[in-house]
């Protein structure tokens, strides 16, 4: 019965992940089809824009990154350390 735990609990993850990823992808889908509806798009133009637009990356994830890179970066320079950086980290990436 032990055996059995593991391999279940794999499994469990495994379809919780495929879950997340589903609703992701749907939600980019939603997205892109109000914006191609806001823009009264219709044949060709629609298809065209929904292919770029569901292959685009997601914008929040790279201004993310390139936030932390910046805040990083910063927090060197000042050779903050400790709660002191920690404190300066949760500000800064909390900016903007």
């Amino acid at each position: 019965m032990k055996m059995l735990r593991v391999p279940l609990l794999l499994l469990g993850v495994l379809l919780c992940s495929q879950g997340f990823a589903a609703t992701a992808q749907q939600n980019k889908m939603t997205r892109c089809n109000a914006d191609a509806s806001a823009k009264t798009l219709k044949g060709d133009e629609r298809k065209a824009f929904m292919s770029a637009c569901l292959k685009a990356k997601p914008a929040g994830a790279a201004t993310q990154q390139e936030k932390m890179k910046t805040c990083n970066a910063t927090a060197g320079t000042q050779a903050l350390k400790g709660d002191a950086r920690k404190a300066f980290m949760s500000t800064c990436l909390k900016s903007k």
